[in-house]
């Protein structure tokens, strides 16, 4: 056996498993979805403004113009989305045109699945509660991370975030959701699931129409790469009616909000929601 040949052979088989390592990426993918979508409620109840009358004014503007009165309560959700994912920062965008698609079901985790390309550069990959696994050209693992306190305390305050906005279902007052008076046109929520706790910051409009979030997130996304709290937020707008709520169809967002150093690395506009039934 030549040495061409045995190089080959080892390329093959290299090539081989990197390929089933996508595919196995892929299958928890679609494995993760199916749960989180089975998380929807078989009887769901209806929205009321009972259900909000305890609430600070901000809080019940929200939900009046999130939710109409007798609304079914679904709290899962899936969204279909298209923008900009950024990989560099203020000087140095690096901008890449994203296609994604999520299944959001607060508190209980999310999946995040994308692909983006810029020229010949093509990322694609997922992120979620359990991981973040992204891929460079389809066959070349470039991010894989997940499975550590680190990241379940980051992956939780995003889908708690992205709950208020697309969700507001899943952030009515509960025993594990409680709801605060920051200022005139500002509430407080705090979410607590499984050891795990993230405030979410709210503004509304006088109409009660969400304009921003902000909240300190765990994170790594900072000069010296290690995880602390840090302020991570977005702006709303573009709302459309969807099955009884109103949401943001355009959402952008970064770390360092509301400072200098902020950049909204994750520009979207929705091009689909829905909330499924628990039998999909």
């Amino acid at each position: 056996m030549t040495r061409f040949l045995v190089i080959g052979i080892a390329i093959g088989v290299i090539l081989l498993a990197l390929v089933g390592w996508r595919i196995f990426d892929h299958v928890a993918d679609r494995a993760e979805m199916v749960r989180l979508r089975h998380l929807q409620p078989e009887s769901p109840q209806r929205f009321g403004y009972d259900m909000i009358s305890g609430l600070p004014d901000p809080a019940q503007r929200f939900f009046r113009f999130s939710i109409a009165e007798g609304t079914t309560l679904r709290p899962v959700v899936d969204i279909q989305m298209a923008g900009q994912f950024s990989l560099g920062d203020k000087k140095d965008p690096r901008d890449m045109a994203m296609h994604a698609t999520q299944v959001l079901a607060a508190p209980y985790g999310f999946v995040w699945k994308m692909r983006a390309q810029s020229g010949h550069l093509r990322l694609s990959g997922s992120d979620s509660g359990r991981w973040t696994r992204f891929w460079m050209g389809g066959l070349l693992p470039v991010v894989r991370a997940g499975g550590d306190p680190d990241h379940a305390r980051s992956a939780f305050g995003r889908s708690v975030a992205e709950a208020v906005f697309w969700s507001p279902a899943a952030v009515l007052p509960s025993a594990n959701v409680v709801w605060e008076h920051v200022d005139q046109d500002t509430a407080r929520v705090t979410v607590s699931h499984e050891g795990l706790v993230q405030s979410i910051d709210l503004t509304v409009a006088a109409n009660g129409q969400p304009t921003e979030v902000v909240f300190q997130r765990w994170s790594d996304a900072n000069a010296d790469k290690v995880f602390r709290l840090q302020p991570f937020g977005g702006y709303l707008s573009d709302f459309q009616d969807v099955q009884g709520y109103r949401l943001p169809t355009r959402v952008e967002a970064g770390n360092h909000f509301g400072t200098d150093a902020y950049f909204p690395f994750y520009r979207v506009d929705v091009t689909a929601i829905s909330f499924p039934t628990p039998d999909r």
